[in-house]
This record gives C-alpha cells, structure tokens and sequence, in this order.
C-alpha cells in the first residue's frame, strides 16, 4: 500500500497536498537579542495589546513562550502603575 492510503482520514502529513509547508515565525525579542522586557515603555507594549486592553496571543504576536511570559509580567506591572490601562476607554462607557 501506499503511505496516503496507510494515513488515517484526520491525521496531518508532514507535507499537505497543494499548500506550501508551514513557516515559522521568529520570536521578536529573540531575533533583536532583547534580554529583558522593560514595563516602563509603554507605547512599545500597546503593540501587544487588544483594542479592548486584553493581552495578545502568542499565536498572533508570534512570541515564544519564555518572552510572552516576560511581557505579560511587564504588561501587568505597567498596568498597576497606571501607565496601561486595564480596559479601554470604548469598553468602559458601554
């Protein structure tokens, strides 16, 4: 038998019939070398934050797992000096 015929219906190949293979984005902070997230910068951290005032996913920022762990720390201690706000202005008068 053949290995397409072998595969179970919902198992994914390593290569996908038709479709480019899958790239993976490169972390930010890893590529710029950046050590450590300061919370001081807050214009810089609005980029990681919804229009709501949520936290962005990893999945949509494309930041490994070690960073967006230190931006949400950085994120958090931003907010409780009043430079992010929890939720935004929008969200707030609804």
């Amino acid at each position: 038998m053949r290995e397409e015929e072998e595969r179970r219906p919902g198992e994914r190949g390593a290569e996908r019939a038709g479709y480019p293979p899958p790239r993976r984005r490169s972390c930010f902070f890893c590529m710029e070398k950046i050590k450590e997230i300061d919370y001081k910068d807050a214009d810089f951290l609005r980029r990681f934050l919804t229009d709501r005032g949520k936290i962005k996913a990893r999945r949509k920022t494309a930041v490994c797992a070690r960073h967006q762990r230190q931006l949400a720390v950085a994120i958090k201690r931003a907010r409780h000096l009043a430079l992010l706000p929890f939720i935004s202005e929008r969200v707030r008068g609804s």
